[in-house]
């Protein structure tokens, strides 16, 4: 195994087991419509450097708001907030290209992100699993991403 990839295993499994006190630091709470077009608004008027961060932030809420979807029995809009994310994960690997601030902030939240998505997963019905891991699928290639980022600095 060569030195990087034992760096890359040692710092992944290092997030698996962030302690409970560093975990409660990001907010889980379901984002109202008017909190995600503030968001929305602060990624799009951003500095280019800060936008995948704040992109991040953004699929972030909207994950925690299509959990919630999902669990309360409403597919069709989770399936609609999935979409939304999709697009913001887009953002986000077209903004990898510039040189941007605070990628490991937005690596972190996006690794959660991911946790998250994937709890919800299993909470979810067989309806609900194909768009689940499509996205699941989108989040983690841009983690892979964002590391990858973090660790070429």
């Amino acid at each position: 195994m060569t030195p990087k990839i034992a760096s890359v295993l040692a710092l992944l499994s290092a997030f698996t087991l962030i302690p409970a006190a560093h975990a409660a630091t990001f907010d889980e709470s379901i984002p109202t419509a008017q909190t995600l077009q503030q968001l929305e608004q602060q990624a799009l008027q951003a500095d280019p450097r800060e936008q995948i961060f704040l992109y991040t932030q953004l699929v972030h809420s909207m994950t925690e708001l299509a959990g919630r979807q999902l669990l309360e029995g409403d597919a069709d809009r989770a399936s609609a907030t999935l979409k939304q994310v999709a697009r913001y994960v887009q953002l986000i690997h077209v903004g990898l290209a510039r040189d941007s601030k605070r990628l490991k902030n937005a690596q972190l939240l996006m690794h959660h992100t991911t946790v998250r998505l994937n709890d919800f997963l299993h909470a979810a019905s067989g309806d609900d699993r194909d768009t689940l891991q499509a996205t699941l699928k989108q989040l983690d290639s841009v983690q892979d991403e964002l590391l990858n980022q973090v660790f070429a600095r």
